[in-house]
Order: structure tokens, then sequence, then C-alpha cells
């Protein structure tokens, strides 16, 4: 595995690149959804796509129905990027406004998951990606519900990590404009969980709920 040539031959802002695996695995894990890109009928395509991560390999997760998962299936090259938005970076000149921002760039090869602990080991890591502690929780799939599910897998045979992490950056000679300068944070912020009622039992909702974060 290699960080890309993208990360390599950069020319601009070079110090915003970050090379170590952690930071790259720390931006997928924090992640729900992936883009994934690859040519298809000659044209090129970008998907949403939930995933997982188990050490070096990406886990996207889909129908056994879709098209798109059918390409994948054959094994192709794909592109794979997650992005968290941190801030906006409101500067006293326009050309100076910016994002803080995380975000990582993957490459590697498609497979069809046919293994089946490795098909019940990504479902797995999968649901516990998305709501850890919910595999244990509920119901867990019976072999023909297996059957209706696909996993993509991607070994990450290249990658770059790219983020800005800093306040404003004005000119000098902007300083005493009178404009207001400064970061507005964003974030994701989850809601107070709705319980659905069709069942015969009133159950807690889990601590896992209730203190959901990412």
């Amino acid at each position: 595995m290699k960080k890309t040539s993208l990360a390599q031959g950069s020319r601009y802002y070079p110090k915003r690149y970050d090379f170590s695996i952690e930071k790259r695995n720390a931006i997928l894990d924090e992640g729900l959804i992936c883009h994934v890109g690859f040519v298809r009928d000659s044209n090129p395509v970008v998907i949403p796509i939930a995933y997982c991560r188990i050490d070096d390999t990406i886990y996207l997760h889909g129908s056994v129905g879709s098209h798109f998962f059918m390409d994948m299936a054959k094994g192709i090259r794909l592109c794979i990027t997650v992005t968290h938005l941190d801030a906006l970076i409101m500067a006293r000149s326009i050309m100076n406004h910016s994002m803080n921002y995380r975000s990582t760039v993957l490459f590697g090869t498609s497979r069809l998951v046919t293994d089946e602990k490795e098909l019940q080991d990504a479902t797995q890591a999968f649901v516990d990606h998305v709501i850890p502690g919910r595999w244990e929780d509920a119901r867990q799939p019976t072999p023909k519900e297996m059957q209706k599910t696909t996993f993509i897998a991607v070994t990450i045979d290249e990658w770059s990590v790219k983020c800005r992490e800093h306040g404003v950056g004005d000119d000098e000679g902007d300083l005493d404009l009178p404009v207001w300068a400064g970061i507005l944070p964003v974030g994701l912020t989850w809601q107070e969980p709705v319980t659905d009622h069709g069942g015969s039992r009133e159950v807690e909702v889990p601590d896992y709920v209730l203190n959901y974060r990412r």
C-alpha cells in the first residue's frame, strides 16, 4: 500500500497533506457514506454508498439487484472518497474565504465477497460501524436474508489524506477592514430518538442510541 501520487505530486498547499495511516483511518471510521467513482460504459460514474472498514479493506454494502454492484463484482478499479466538513472560514476579503475539512481519497480494485465467514464478518463490522453495539442487541440475519445482501471489498493500494484545520488567513493589508472575520464550526447533531410502537412490548431506548456520537 502506498500514498497516491495525488499527494506526492501536489504543488498546492503541501502542508495540508497528512501521510499517517492513523489519520486516514480516523476519517474513514468517522464517516457513514463514501462516494465511489468508476468508469461504466465509457462514462464516469460517482455513487454514494454506505461502507465500513476492516484493517486496510473497505466494504461497500448494497443490494444484489444493483447494476452498479454487478459491475463492481467483475473486479474494476475504484476511487473512493470520504470528506468531513468542520467549519466555514470567513475572512475579511472574499479570496481568503475557505473551509476546514478532513478528506481521504482511496484507490483499489473491487471484488465480490463470496466467502461465508468474510461475508458474516463484513456484515457485523458494517452494523457496528453505523451503530456501535447494535449487532449484539438486534436479531441477527438468517442465511436466507444474507442471500439478499451484497458486499464489495476494496483493499486500499493507494491513498492520500488532505486537511485544513486552522483559522483565518487574511492578508496583512486587510486586517483593519470593518468586516467580521472568523470561524463558523459545523457538525452533525443527532436529535431525540423516536420510538416505534408497532410491537407488543415497550422497550427502553438503549444507551448506545441515547449517547450516539460519531
